[in-house]
């Protein structure tokens, strides 16, 4: 199974609209996995229409009517691999312990809220992805999502893509 990974899209806080190059590759995955902080729930909407499976929770930035249509955790199982998305973890330090304590049950956790990508492995073997924004880099030198294939039981193909700069148009 291809997947898309993304989260903090804060739609239209952050940016506009979702970058084309992010909605192509949604056309292209089976499964797109969302960590939280859509912000509109246009974006979701989007996502339903366009996504053959879409996973997604709530963030911290998300208001009533997004939080009753997601779930605060959300698990699923892609190619054999068992997936838990949630959209805060903490700080960084300790996160693998925690989550690892949080998600016996999971090989692989997505989560979001920091805006940094970050890619780990917790010593009992949970998999920890945040693909970052590919709306807000914040801080970062980036925007971003990631992509990986789930098959046979393994998790693979793990990529961070960078998205170019927005470009800035004159007089706004």
């Amino acid at each position: 199974m291809r997947l898309l990974l993304m989260s903090d899209t804060h739609l239209p806080k952050r940016a506009r609209e979702l970058p084309a190059e992010l909605l192509a590759r949604v056309r292209e995955a089976d499964a797109v996995v969302h960590a939280g902080d859509w912000v509109d729930e246009a974006t979701l909407d989007l996502l339903e229409a366009r996504s053959r499976l879409l996973v997604g929770v709530y963030g911290n930035n998300d208001g009533p009517r997004l939080r009753a249509r997601l779930p605060e955790v959300a698990r699923a199982e892609f190619g054999g691999v068992r997936f838990g998305v949630v959209h805060e973890t903490g700080a960084a330090q300790g996160r693998e312990r925690r989550c690892e304590e949080r998600f016996p049950d999971l090989d692989v956790l997505v989560f979001g809220h920091s805006h940094i990508p970050w890619d780990s492995t917790a010593p009992g073997g949970l998999r920890l992805l945040n693909p970052g924004s590919p709306t807000d880099r914040r801080r970062e030198p980036y925007r971003t999502y990631m992509t990986a294939v789930a098959e046979g039981g393994r998790l693979g193909e793990v990529r961070l893509h960078r998205l170019p700069p927005r470009r800035v148009t004159p007089g706004r």
